[in-house]
């Protein structure tokens, strides 16, 4: 078995990580659909089973490409106060998250996590824990937050308008506006004296929900 490309032209020029950015590549362009080695195959231009000198299976790919939406993410810096390291570390993996929407239903699923992964997860619990977390506190706090940034990265993904405003919002809103004028008084109230405001765009919620968060785990540090 050899890295020979199917068209015969090239050998030896197949890579792991040559593998793993096509397929990233690949789910990014399909919106969310991982491809099946068959496809990836086809992309890279090699026959299917030499993928399996690099990936013993689908479930190893998968790891990988996992590790590498990590490994985008910027990690606090060491000795960086807790709260504008873990401002930091939400926003970027937010961010990733909307380059690669098929990730985030993967990151926490993975049972061989990769060096990008681990190192991710030991660099947020360190900085808790150098700012006076207790082991289960920033144990709640990495739960609390990636449950916020996931979430948020799945709600921003589905909305049928741009997050940052537009005039898709606007028709939105003003749809929303004539179904509830009569029946639905705080939907009204919402989109007249919030959503409809100058400036406003949904993606701005992030920053204030994410504040909220980071205000309850200052609050609730000394307890835990």
């Amino acid at each position: 078995m050899t890295d020979e490309p199917a068209n015969g032209t090239a050998r030896g020029t197949l890579t792991r990580e040559k593998v793993l950015h096509a397929a990233v590549g690949m789910a990014d362009a399909a919106g969310g659909e991982v491809p099946s080695t068959r496809k990836l195959a086809e992309r890279l231009g090699v026959r299917a089973m030499a993928l399996y000198h690099h990936f013993k299976n689908k479930d190893e790919l998968l790891d990988g490409m996992v590790d590498l939406v990590f490994a985008e993410v910027e990690l606090p810096a060491k000795g960086e106060p807790w709260r504008e390291g873990m401002r930091r570390r939400a926003g970027s993996m937010r961010a990733a998250l909307g380059r690669h929407p098929w990730a985030v239903g993967l990151m926490d699923s993975r049972l061989n996590a990769g060096p990008a992964t681990l190192r991710h997860h030991d660099a947020v619990l360190g900085c808790l824990r150098a700012d006076g977390f207790t082991v289960a506190g920033a144990a709640h706090s990495i739960s609390l937050l990636d449950s916020y940034v996931y979430g948020f990265a799945i709600q921003e993904a589905a909305l049928p308008f741009d997050s940052a405003g537009g005039d898709d919002m606007q028709a939105l809103t003003e749809g929303m506006m004539a179904q509830a004028a009569d029946h639905f008084p705080h939907l009204f109230e919402i989109a007249v004296d919030h959503a409809m405001k100058p400036g406003y765009a949904y993606a701005d919620e992030f920053a204030i929900g994410l504040d909220l968060i980071l205000d309850g785990m200052e609050h609730r540090r000394p307890d835990w």
